[in-house]
């Protein structure tokens, strides 16, 4: 079977009311996450990476009482039987250049639970979503191994608290050999796509992921991956990200990376994204060197061309981003066709002509074949889709 997978979701509030992911909205709770996957968005599998927070893992146990959610056999539950959650959470580590963000995926409750219990011995608040743990990556795998969890480092080139934005040059420099050899996937992050990231050859034996993020419930699948799997549950999310027992990733899909809002370098100075060709670490505008070096900047710095045979990422824009899908529109949208993941692969041009317009119906189109002028983003700013 063939499932789409979005697996990094934050939460903004516990069913208590305190809030979880501060940067998140109120409105990003388990069940409206949940909601949103299965009914509005066509996801159907979904990492929640804040299921170490206590308040969150009181929802999560209350789904469980109320039949809601069900443990799967093969680990995972599933939401009224239409969504596979894989409970997760999202460790920022203390590592000696920088600090860096990875997210840990568990087959129950009860192994998160316990390897939270640890892990609050170095995070002062274990309710609010991401908080610094006085913790190096290479223990942090070894905490997360002890309660059988899956460690992959999270949007890998950005240029705060990720890997190679603010920890590394080499993977090497941060996990052991042993660990290297068993890391099984990266996250590429907003800014980059496979051909990018393909330009660092250590990263050739691992499975690459794009995921939303996603602050709030329209960003939900802004971007995903479609796996090959005999069942949605984590044991077959372990198989496909190591190619095991017929179980793959077959795409993934996500924004161009001009959409993302570090893919250039931004100088602070005069709030100009660069244009020329990159490495940029100076504005060529007005030569400030307080620039905020851009994600494609940075792999022009590291790159080592690998040799891997990737599947396809396909480019894709989410129907908010394009000119023209306002609130009204997007919801005339799912109303005729059921959820984005319809709208965005499988509705024809002539009825999204007839309930969008033609002009709509173009940029859906365009969409699909990566054929839309995008300005570049930079500096915390997204690139936009030109109108025609």
């Amino acid at each position: 079977m063939k499932v789409f997978a979005d697996l990094h979701i934050h939460i903004g509030r516990s069913g208590d009311g305190r809030p979880v992911k501060i940067t998140a909205a109120n409105s990003l709770t388990v069940e409206n996450v949940l909601h949103e996957a299965a009914v509005r968005k066509g996801i159907e599998m979904v990492g929640l990476v804040d299921s170490g927070s206590p308040g969150v893992q009181s929802d999560l146990q209350r789904l469980l009482d109320q039949g809601l959610l069900e443990p799967l056999p093969g680990g995972g539950f599933t939401y009224r039987h239409k969504v596979t959650l894989i409970p997760a959470m999202e460790v920022e580590t203390s590592e000696v250049k920088g600090a860096g963000h990875f997210v840990a995926y568990f087959p129950g409750l009860g192994m998160i639970k316990a390897c939270a219990g640890e892990l609050a011995r170095y995070v002062t608040n274990m309710q609010l979503s991401t908080q610094r743990a006085r913790l190096r990556v290479e223990e942090l795998w070894d905490l997360v191994q002890e309660f059988h969890g899956l460690l992959i480092p999270a949007h890998i080139f950005t240029p705060y608290k990720s890997v190679y934005g603010s920890c590394c040059d080499s993977l090497t420099e941060l996990l052991r050999p042993d660990q290297l050899a068993n890391l099984k996937a990266v996250e590429l992050g907003l800014s980059s796509d496979t051909d990018l990231a393909g330009q660092i050859g250590e990263l050739d034996h691992l499975a690459f992921l794009s995921n939303s993020d996603a602050h709030s419930l329209a960003k939900i699948g802004r971007e995903y991956n479609l796996l090959q799997v005999q069942e949605a549950d984590f044991n077959n999310l372990l198989w496909s990200l190591g190619g095991e027992n017929r179980c793959c990733v077959l795409a993934n899909y996500g924004f161009d990376p001009k959409l993302g809002k570090y893919h250039r370098t931004f100088c602070a100075e005069c709030g100009r994204v660069a244009r020329t060709p990159p490495p940029v670490t100076v504005c060529t505008a007005c030569g400030s060197s307080k620039v905020v070096k851009g994600v494609l900047d940075r792999i022009a710095e590291l790159a080592n061309p690998g040799k891997a045979a990737r599947p396809p990422y396909i480019h894709q824009v989410p129907l908010q981003f394009l000119p023209g899908v306002g609130p009204k529109t997007l919801e005339k949208l799912l109303q005729h066709f059921g959820t984005e993941m319809n709208v965005l692969h499988y509705t024809p041009q002539s009825e999204l002509e007839a309930v969008a317009g033609p002009a709509v119906s173009r940029y859906i189109l365009a969409s699909r074949t990566g054929s839309l002028e995008i300005t570049d983003g930079g500096g915390g700013i997204y690139g936009r889709v030109l109108h025609e």
